[in-house]
């Protein structure tokens, strides 16, 4: 057995009504900066539950879009400063929750938030407590943050130990009010996560356990995704799959499969989630030839017969929202080139090539070839 180690702060609390039942005990501090999306915290319920039980003062910036931007966190960190805020709450997916986790440090460090990626930061980030309203990316246990970076014209994530949510209150009802493709995006995303933390170079056999027992339960929920009915139970378990491959890159962090995913989202507008799964099917592919029993082990978890069974999959979930590319050949070597400058290609398995890179991104434009 191998030497590792495995970090893990973030306590879960999973159920209905959670919220409502943590009362007095929701509040990490005497002032909450309590950060939302613009619509999702309040459509979910969500919002509503926190505000009937925290004590204390609080205020909410419910100014996050989509794929956060450097100029709201900013903004974000300026009112928790100004307004005394000891604590952060944060309430959506994965772009509230991760704006979140930057503007807890903004709030008490004076840096940029560019500066944060080569320099990190002094004092530690305020208390953070998360709350999902997506089964996703499963920000709520770990320790990234991801931010659209203009000047580079891409996302790109920061981590560090503080950036752990404190609490996270995990409650299936807040995932009700999406909309079917957001439910669909977002569960892909996480299967994405679940896939390349145990396809990671960084895996061990303390991050294996929460990847295949999220893969295994991701995959109980295949029949309401296709039928796209999705009832409380099967949100249920993509909520705690969702959460398991948090935990999971929490140790691993994630592979070649994000790092083409966020040209994708940047340049072609792909909500992340589908970016990530029009490029799993070859990805799978690809890895097959260097880890085949990994790749077995997946399928045979996710109670698929062949990888052509996995590209199925994939392009049914997408079937009328969209999830197939239409990229040019100098499109695709742009993408490569900036995805081999990061260092989710160091995670994949098997060295790949910025050859390798190209046929995943060629082979996207239909996910069952």
């Amino acid at each position: 057995m191998n030497k590792f180690s495995f970090f893990m702060p973030t306590k879960m609390v999973f159920g209905p009504d959670v919220v409502r039942e943590a009362g007095a005990g929701l509040a990490l501090g005497k002032k909450a900066l309590i950060v939302t999306g613009r619509s999702s915290a309040r459509r979910s319920g969500a919002l509503d539950d926190v505000l009937s039980v925290l004590p204390g003062e609080y205020v909410v910036f419910d100014q996050v879009e989509n794929n956060p931007s450097v100029e709201t966190v900013i903004e974000g960190g300026k009112v928790a400063k100004e307004e005394g805020c000891d604590y952060v709450l944060a309430i959506g997916g994965g772009s509230p929750l991760d704006a979140a986790k930057v503007m807890a440090v903004l709030a008490v460090n004076d840096a940029h938030p560019l500066q944060l990626y080569q320099d990190g930061w002094q004092n530690r980030a305020l208390p953070i407590v998360a709350i999902p309203t997506t089964a996703g990316t499963g920000s709520e246990v770990t320790q990234y943050a991801v931010l659209t970076i203009a000047e580079e014209q891409t996302k790109k994530g920061l981590g560090g130990p503080d950036l752990f949510p404190q609490v996270a209150y995990l409650d299936p009802k807040y995932t009700e009010s999406l909309p079917l493709d957001v439910t669909i995006d977002t569960a892909v995303d996480a299967l994405s996560h679940l896939v390349e933390s145990y396809l990671s170079q960084r895996a061990t056999e303390a991050s294996e356990l929460p990847a295949l027992q999220g893969i295994a339960l991701w995959g109980t929920t295949i029949p309401a995704l296709r039928k796209k009915v999705i009832d409380r139970e099967a949100r249920a378990a993509l909520l705690l799959a969702s959460s398991l491959g948090g935990i999971a890159i929490a140790q691993t962090g994630t592979a070649l499969v994000h790092a083409l995913g966020y040209s994708l989202t940047y340049y072609d507008g792909l909500p992340h989630g589908r970016a990530n799964g029009v490029c799993m099917p070859a990805y799978l592919e690809y890895t097959k030839t260097v880890a085949p029993e990994r790749v077995d082990t997946i399928l045979e978890l996710l109670e698929l017969p062949s990888l052509a069974a996995f590209g199925g999959l994939m392009h049914e979930l997408f079937a009328g929202i969209g999830g197939t590319l239409q990229l040019s050949a100098e499109t695709i070597e742009h993408y490569v080139t900036k995805a081999m400058l990061t260092k989710n290609i160091k995670n994949s398995l098997g060295d790949p090539s910025a050859e390798d890179l190209a046929r995943i991104l060629s082979r996207g434009s239909d996910p069952r070839s």
